[in-house]
């Protein structure tokens, strides 16, 4: 059997090549902004040990040199956070570490919600770490994160919470 390519054959065969181009393009784009995939942990932990931001590297040196300014105790904080969603009132739990009010490690107990809400509390859990670990919990305004809006509420609400309880 013999097999003659067109030019107009050889045209639809780039064409299908920019096209796969542009997909995959498009797919690392996706994969870049998070993983929105659905997943519903009841919580998630982070520690910033292994951060290599500027933030948490600042964190870590100001740590070093023993800043006795900060307005908060050093130490591991936790709080619930309420807020309303259409499904009514919902809660999420915040623990943090501080050092030299700096956070430096983040846990979020999303396992008392359910439904519709769980799902857009794993998506927000699955964003929240970088703008908080290594970051001044005064310098903190977070309001939506990888697509959920109102679960920042809560999250705030709960940061609010543990100032207050950690003030030095």
């Amino acid at each position: 059997m013999t097999s003659t390519i067109t030019s107009s054959s050889k045209s639809r065969i780039v064409n299908a090549g920019k096209v796969a181009a542009v997909i995959a393009a498009t797919g690392a784009a996706i994969a870049a902004c998070g993983d929105d995939g659905g997943s519903t942990s009841a919580s998630t932990t982070t520690a910033a040990a292994t951060s290599t931001t500027t933030g948490s590297t600042a964190a870590e040196s100001t740590a070093a040199q023993g800043d006795s300014t900060s307005p908060y105790a050093d130490g591991e904080y936790s709080a619930t956070g309420t807020y309303n969603s259409p499904g009514g009132e919902q809660s999420v739990g915040v623990t943090v570490t501080l050092s030299n009010s700096v956070i430096t490690a983040l846990t979020l107990d999303t396992s008392q919600t359910k439904g519709t809400s769980a799902e857009f509390q794993a998506k927000f859990a699955s964003g929240i770490d970088s703008l908080v670990v290594g970051k001044s919990i005064d310098e903190l305004d977070v309001s939506k994160v990888s697509g959920s809006s109102l679960t920042s509420g809560g999250f705030n609400n709960a940061i609010d919470q543990i100032k207050s309880e950690a003030q030095a």
